[in-house]
């Protein structure tokens, strides 16, 4: 034997070298770009995103009655009456989102009768879970500014219109 077959057969074939480019070395996977699929990127929010997804969570709490100023309300009310307007389910919140938190202002009316704080904590447990789990942001903070009560006389006026 020679002493080239020799070193072969004792230290079997050569496995410092890397396998060529779409060739896969020993029968092993090559992986091409390097490290965790997740950090090839970088993903960003929009700050509108998260102000529906804060909306619809607010909206699912019992007594609240609308979301929004008055101002905003009425404005509301007329952009739903046109034909082709949409509900705008970002009325009443405002978002700031960075690249890993977010921090959000809404704006709600409560049902009369309802306890203003149990409902305030379940907004904030609802909106921060929502958020949470459909954006991975961080919810630091969820002010909440309780503008109106809705009284149960207060229906009949709401729901004539004025605009013709």
């Amino acid at each position: 034997m020679s002493d080239m077959t020799e070193r072969n057969r004792t230290e079997g074939p050569d496995t410092t070298k890397d396998p060529a480019p779409g060739q896969t070395g020993g029968g092993k996977a090559v992986r091409r770009g390097g490290g965790d699929p997740a950090t090839r990127g970088r993903t960003t929010i929009a700050d509108g995103v998260v102000e529906k997804i804060a909306g619809l969570a607010a909206r699912d709490v019992l007594g609240v009655h609308t979301m929004g100023s008055g101002m905003s309300r009425t404005f509301g009310a007329v952009r739903d009456r046109v034909p082709g307007g949409s509900k705008s389910v970002t009325r009443g919140v405002n978002a700031e989102v960075g690249e890993v938190q977010t921090a959000l202002d809404l704006e709600i009316v409560v049902d009369y009768g309802v306890s203003i704080s149990d409902v305030t904590h379940a907004v904030r447990e609802n909106v921060i879970a929502a958020v949470e789990r459909m954006t991975g942001l961080e919810v630091v903070e969820v002010n909440i500014a309780v503008s109106d009560v809705k009284l149960p006389e207060d229906e009949e006026e709401e729901s004539e219109t004025r605009l013709q």
